[in-house]
């Protein structure tokens, strides 16, 4: 079986390598091919391969700065791309926050624009794919995942769905919390729904008990997690339900625009400088490499929305520990792929087409759920509807990614300015329309879109 990743230089490329060559996914994938087109970053992430120690069988591993010769053959393909690079990250983040909005990379302005340059890109692969290895599976962890994976249905149809690790990890650490009898392979009694990065889970449901509204009631375990300390007991008392990690930028968008703006460096930055030195030092490092990656990854993942932790007690403002050894989006995406190969059944918070799962929205709405994957694809579990509020935040946030796909596929600069004056983290139509014209700016190659409406033919 062949696995080919795209974005194969990417920093967190060795985490999915390291998952392939242990239990209980060893042996599954024979050939990993990896496709960058940057060859430093291919060369200097081989080393750290080179070096893993403590692997078992591990797949004969291929470089490429070439699609298609990466793609031929492969059953199954993972999309993790960062189109326009960290630079592109930076620009998202700054340009956001120079006028006032929040800076991040998948949600508000920053989210938009990251999508406006994904898009293309991944519609572009989607083609390639659909010709070079028409029965392949996609799935995509290219961010904004959710809005990309509903941009290539029409391209795939039911071959693509979208992975996040921020849903099972949020479930993983409330059901320690509470006591909840959490078993691999199944989601039973997990009440989850949402989009991706938005997000509730809303009880946990065994024996005829739920353990959610008695976790919300007890404030020294709900500060025990991450989510209880980000969001407090107060307000997650009020939802009666524990938010994705990323609404953290809705329910306490003031503070998290403070944390952003009081900080020397955007997020975008930091990584934009760690990894300009690391990965011509990975290269070099030889039997090093792997080392000097893992005290990188750390680092990288104790400063992840450190924002959101900005205004706790430095006793509280600490990342889990399990949060910081790995095992997150790998291994969802991982259990997706072997699933999906194997035909063996198993549960899983995917980004797949609604259907009739949740009546507010379109059927081809792209929607992060509990989901049954087998060799058939990914269906959504039956879930409970929304409440008023989350429905209509999730309908108004989906407004917003059907513009921006429309924008894209269509070459419509108005459904784009639409998009930006629409979203809930933009508080001004006018400066929505006016950071569009910013990111134009920053990025020629949106003009060049409106212009020409380049990818008008896609879903033809």
């Amino acid at each position: 079986m062949k696995l080919a990743l795209l974005g194969g230089g990417g920093f967190r490329v060795p985490l999915v390598y390291r998952a392939l060559s242990t239990p209980p996914h060893e042996g599954l994938i024979t050939q990993l091919a990896l496709y960058d087109p940057d060859a430093q970053r291919l060369a200097g992430i081989a080393a750290v391969l080179e070096s893993m120690p403590g692997l078992g069988r591990r797949p004969e591993l291929t470089l490429h700065t070439t699609l298609e010769p990466a793609m031929e053959g492969a059953q199954v393909v993972f999309a993790a791309i960062r189109q326009g690079s960290t630079a592109g990250r930076v620009q998202d983040e700054r340009i956001a926050l120079r006028r006032g909005q929040l800076g991040q990379e998948t949600v508000g302005a920053g989210g938009l624009s990251y999508a406006l340059r994904s898009l293309p890109e991944m519609l572009r692969i989607a083609e390639v794919l659909r010709r070079v290895t028409p029965e392949a599976w996609l799935i995509n962890f290219t961010n904004p995942a959710g809005m990309v994976t509903q941009a290539l249905q029409p391209v795939l149809g039911g071959r693509v769905l979208g992975i996040c690790d921020s849903p099972i990890g949020l479930v993983r650490r409330a059901a320690r919390a509470a006591g909840f009898p959490l078993r691999d392979g199944s989601l039973g009694g997990v009440d989850y729904v949402g989009l991706n990065h938005l997000g509730w889970l809303r009880g946990l449901h065994a024996a005829d008990r739920d353990y959610l509204p008695d976790l919300l009631q007890e404030p020294e375990k709900l500060i025990a997690f991450e989510e209880g300390r980000l969001f407090g007991p107060d307000l997650l008392r009020s939802l009666g339900a524990i938010p994705n990690e990323y609404l953290f930028y809705y329910y306490l968008q003031r503070e998290a625009l403070a944390g952003l703006t009081a900080g020397t460096q955007t997020r975008g930055e930091s990584i934009d400088t760690q990894q300009a030195a690391l990965y011509p030092a990975l290269a070099q490092a030889g039997s090093e490499a792997y080392s000097l990656w893992d005290r990188a990854r750390r680092s990288r993942e104790e400063g992840y929305l450190a924002e959101a932790r900005a205004g706790l007690q430095e006793a509280d403002s600490s990342r889990d520990e399990a949060d910081l050894a790995g095992g997150g989006y790998e291994q969802v995406a991982l259990s997706a792929m072997a699933a999906l190969l194997t035909g063996r059944s198993t549960e899983l918070i995917l980004n797949v087409p609604n259907g009739s799962a949740i009546a507010g929205l379109p059927a081809d709405a792209v929607i992060e759920v509990p989901c049954r994957i087998d060799a058939d694809g990914a269906r959504p579990l039956p879930v409970r509807q929304p409440d008023l509020h989350q429905l209509g935040l999730m309908a108004q946030l989906k407004a917003v990614e059907t513009a921006v796909v429309e924008a894209v596929t269509t070459g419509s600069r108005g459904a784009a300015e639409r998009a930006f004056m629409l979203h809930p983290l933009i508080d001004s139509a006018r400066v929505g329309a006016d950071l569009l014209a910013d990111y134009e700016k920053a990025f020629p190659a949106l003009a060049t879109l409106w212009q020409h409406g380049e990818r008008s033919s896609v879903t033809s």
